[in-house]
C-alpha cells in the first residue's frame, strides 16, 4: 500500500512539475544552508587549532607585561629561565628568546625580517623541521657562534626559490652570520602573517654581537612546552607564582608577566566557533520551517483541487486511512527529494567556499543524514494536517463539489 502510494505521489509531482519545485525550494535552501554552515564551522574550527598548532606543540610563552606588549615591563633574565626549568614540574622543554628586527644582506638582495635568538630547544618547541641542513648546536649558543637557520621566505627573497643557502653568509647590520640550515614552509600560522619570514641565531649571538648587551635582563620571551597529559592549567600557576615571587609582584598588585596557553586559546576559539556555527545553523534551519509551511500550503491547495477524486476513492471503498496515508506520502515525498537536492547543493557549496575562506572541507555523514531525516520529518508535520482534512471529507460532499 505504501509503495502504491509512493508511485501515485510520483505521478502528482511529475504531473505538477512547476509548483512541485517551486514548493520545495524551501526545504532544499535550509536543508544546504544548514549543512553548508556546519561544515564550514566545523573546518574553521580545524584551521584554527592548526594555527595554533604550528606554533608548537603543549605551549606556553612567558611574556613581560599584560595582554600581548610588554608595555614597559621589565623583562627576564636567564637566571628566571634557570629557575622555571628547576622549580616548575610539567615541563617537557623551555627556550629564551630574545627579538630584534635587522635587515638582512645577501650580495645585492635585501630584506628587513624578524631576528629570534633562542637555543636548540626552540626548534623542537615551536614545531621547526629542518628542510636543509642542521641546527645550531649548544655549544654554539655558549660561544655566540655567528651562525643562522633561515626561513623559506629568507631563502626566496635574498638567494632565490630552489638554491641552498647553507655555507653562504648574510650580513646583518655589521655581523656576517653563516646559514647552516632552512626551515620548511609554515605559512601563515598564529598571530603571525608568515612564519617563514625569520632568522634564527643562538640567543648569545643576538645579545653580544647584535644588540650589544649580553647581561642583565634582556630575555623578551621563554618558550615553555608541557609534557604530555600534564595539566597546562598547573604550569601556568606555578610560573605564575614564582615570577611574582622573584618579580617582588605584591600581595595586592597585578602581574607584570602574562603566560600565554595556546591550548587554553584553541579551546576557547573553538567554543566561540562552534557556538557561532550552532547560531548559523539554527538561523538557516528556519528556512525549513518555511520550506515546512510551504509544503502544507501546496497540500491543501492539492486536497481542494482532488476533491472529486477523493471523494470517489472513499465511494468505492477506500478507508480514511488510506487517503491519508496517500497525502501524506506526497507531502514526504515532496520533503525528501528537496532533502536530497539540498545536500547535493550543500557539497558544491562547501567544497568551493571551503576554497575561499581557507578552511578544510570536513565532510561529515551525521549532519547530512539528521539534514535529511529532518526534512522528511517536516514532511510528515506539515503535510499532516492536508492529509487529515482529505481523510476527513465526506465521500458525498466530495463527490457534489466542482
Amino acid at each position: 500500500m505504501i509503495f502504491n502510494a509512493f508511485l501515485i505521489a510520483l505521478r502528482e509531482i511529475r504531473r505538477n512539475l512547476t509548483r512541485s519545485f517551486l514548493t520545495v525550494v524551501g526545504i532544499v535552501i535550509g536543508v544546504a544552508a544548514v549543512i553548508t554552515m556546519v561544515t564550514l564551522g566545523r573546518g574553521a574550527t580545524e584551521a584554527v587549532k592548526d594555527q595554533i598548532s604550528k606554533m608548537g606543540s603543549n605551549l606556553l610563552i612567558l611574556r613581560p607585561g599584560q595582554g600581548w606588549g610588554s608595555w614597559g615591563a621589565p623583562q627576564f633574565s636567564m637566571i628566571d629561565v634557570g629557575t622555571i626549568r628547576d622549580q616548575v614540574p610539567g615541563i617537557a622543554s623551555l627556550a629564551p628568546l630574545v627579538q630584534s628586527i635587522a635587515k638582512a644582506v645577501y650580495q645585492e638582495n635585501d630584506r628587513d625580517t624578524d631576528v629570534q635568538g633562542t637555543t636548540s630547544n626552540y626548534f623542537n618547541i615551536a614545531n621547526w623541521v629542518i628542510a636543509e641542513g642542521r641546527i645550531f648546536t649548544d655549544a654554539e649558543v655558549e660561544e655566540a657562534a655567528p651562525v643562522c637557520v633561515i626561513g623559506e621566505t629568507i631563502r626566496k627573497e635574498l638567494f632565490g626559490e630552489g638554491v641552498d643557502p647553507t655555507g653562504l653568509k648574510i650580513r646583518l647590520k655589521s655581523m656576517s652570520l653563516e646559514v647552516i640550515g632552512v626551515t620548511a614552509a609554515k605559512g601563515q600560522g598564529g598571530f603571525a602573517d608568515d612564519l617563514d619570514d625569520n632568522i634564527i641565531t643562538p640567543y648569545t649571538t643576538v645579545l653580544r654581537r647584535l644588540n650589544g648587551r649580553g647581561n642583565g635582563n634582556n630575555i623578551s620571551q621563554v618558550m615553555i612546552s608541557g609534557q604530555e597529559n600534564y595539566p597546562s592549567a598547573n604550569i601556568v600557576a606555578d610560573v605564575s607564582s614564582l615570577m611574582r615571587e622573584r618579580r617582588n609582584v605584591g600581595a595586592n598588585e597585578e602581574d607584570n608577566f602574562n603566560v600565554f596557553d595556546s591550548q587554553q586559546l584553541a579551546s576557547v576559539i573553538s567554543s566561540s566557533t562552534q557556538v557561532m556555527t550552532s547560531l548559523l545553523g539554527a538561523v538557516a534551519g528556519v528556512s525549513l520551517l518555511v520550506g515546512g509551511i510551504g509544503i502544507m500550503n501546496i497540500m491543501l491547495v492539492s486536497v481542494t483541487e482532488r476533491t472529486r477524486e477523493i471523494g470517489i476513492r472513499l465511494a468505492i471503498g477506500a478507508r480514511a486511512r488510506e487517503v491519508l496515508l496517500q497525502f501524506l506520502v506526497e507531502a514526504v515525498t515532496l520533503s525528501c527529494i528537496g532533502g536530497v537536492a539540498g545536500i547535493l547543493l550543500a557539497y558544491g557549496l562547501c567544497v568551493s567556499l571551503a576554497k575561499v575562506v581557507g578552511a578544510p572541507f570536513l565532510f561529515d555523514p551525521k549532519i547530512n543524514i539528521i539534514a535529511f531525516i529532518f526534512s522528511a520529518a517536516i514532511g510528515i508535520i506539515f503535510g499532516f494536517m492536508p492529509a487529515r482534512r482529505a481523510a476527513g471529507l465526506d465521500p458525498i460532499d466530495a463527490l457534489r463539489h466542482e
